[in-house]
């Protein structure tokens, strides 16, 4: 029988409840709305199919040499629309194109995030960009194992954890099934995450009507959040300012296990692994026009496959992996836990959410005019037309 000792051993990824053959499994939220696995004991036959797949427990052994290239899709639509450089779009249309599945993260009715499959393009558009909560599995690896059974191909994108769950889950190698994973910072509270959305709606005076976490408003690197409502207004703030990002990105609502994650490493269960390519400017400026770059990693041969399949609708160039990973440190490297964590979610209840996180994740004055600063100079260097040949000699 599947038990938690300790949080941070336990991902969420549903491996367990998804193949316990008497149902006896559920996935319970805990008081800071992550969820954990919960057995009956009364209906447990101790099979230890549980125990079998936890890929906490059965951790997988990868021996691979992965390639890195910086990457652009060359239609500009797309990727203005995409969180970073257009890939994801590309991989899941060759998938769909022969006539696959596409499972991935994607908003429910009230803005909870979840897995669901889209077999068609237009389907597709609810799994496209990023979403900074923690995806909840459900039926997925079943429905994944359904879809693979009957001889279809399916593409299944996700975090390396949930990765590591489903191929702990089907336990068999299935050529049919393709994986992309992304290098992930940590995975925030879902529970936090409807405070947010609960607190935007309060002050909008409206429901939520659609929600994008990557807005390139002002540039892909200096992305924007934005919510629009029910009564035709919106909110747009770039992600140093918005409170769910800087609650985010101070690494204060992580699940405990992202503290301590043991999928932190650059060979991966996945085919391709999918991230923003960070400090860009500094490794290949000709590949930066603040507009979104992507860093891809070819993980397998049928990675390699699928890079020949689409490289013709990418400008690309390989890079070294030191060089890949300079500025993206949470590909290797978990993230390290607020001091303020516990209090912060001790107080989750019973403050107002921006009281909250102006309290615990604010700037000093300092900090904030150093910014401002920085800043100042990005924006005149970049209006003058100087910012590459800074960057340039900065190398």
């Amino acid at each position: 029988m599947i038990t938690i000792v300790e949080t941070q051993n336990c991902t969420g990824c549903y491996s367990c409840s998804s193949i316990c053959p008497e149902h006896c499994i559920a996935m319970q939220s805990d008081s800071e709305g992550f969820w954990y696995p919960t057995a009956d004991r009364d209906t447990c036959v101790e099979c230890g199919l549980c125990e079998k797949v936890c890929p906490m427990q059965r951790k997988a052994e990868v021996k691979n040499d992965p390639q890195a290239y910086a990457c652009r899709n060359k239609d500009e639509s797309v990727r203005l629309l995409s969180s970073s450089g257009g890939l994801f779009t590309l991989i899941a249309g060759q998938i769909i194109s022969n006539r696959g599945v596409v499972f991935g993260a994607s908003f429910g009715h009230d803005f909870t995030v979840s897995h669901s499959y889209a077999e068609t393009m237009e389907e597709l558009e609810g799994l496209r960009g990023s979403k900074y909560v923690q995806s909840k599995i459900g039926d997925t690896y079943k429905q994944i194992k359904g879809f693979l059974s009957q001889g279809q191909l399916v593409l299944f994108s996700g975090t390396p954890c949930q990765i590591g769950g489903l191929k702990a889950y089907l336990q068999n190698h299935y050529e049919k099934l393709f994986c992309v994973d992304i290098i992930c910072h940590g995975v925030p509270s879902p529970k936090v995450w409807q405070k947010y959305v609960a607190y935007r709606e309060k002050r909008a005076k409206s429901p939520t009507r659609r929600i994008s976490f990557r807005r390139k408003d002002e540039g892909w690197k200096r992305y924007s959040v934005s919510f629009s409502f029910e009564n035709n207004t919106e909110y747009l703030q770039t992600l140093d300012k918005d409170l769910y990002m800087q609650a985010f990105l101070r690494d204060i609502c992580l699940r405990p296990s992202c503290y301590a994650c043991n999928f932190k490493t650059l060979h991966r269960q996945s085919d391709i692994t999918l991230a923003d390519f960070w400090g860009i400017q500094h490794i290949l400026p000709e590949m930066d026009d603040d507009k979104g770059t992507s860093l891809l990693l070819l993980n397998s041969n049928s990675g390699k496959k699928m890079f020949e399949g689409i490289k013709n609708q990418i400008a690309y160039q390989e890079v070294v992996m030191s060089h890949a990973i300079a500025y993206n440190q949470p590909a290797i490297k978990s993230a390290l836990q607020n001091p303020k964590r516990k209090t912060f979610f001790k107080e989750l209840d019973q403050m107002p959410f921006d009281k909250l996180v102006n309290r615990h994740c604010s700037d000093t004055a300092i900090v904030r005019a150093k910014k401002r600063v920085k800043f100042m100079v990005y924006s005149v260097l970049k209006s003058m037309g100087l910012l590459n040949a800074v960057q340039k000699l900065r190398r």
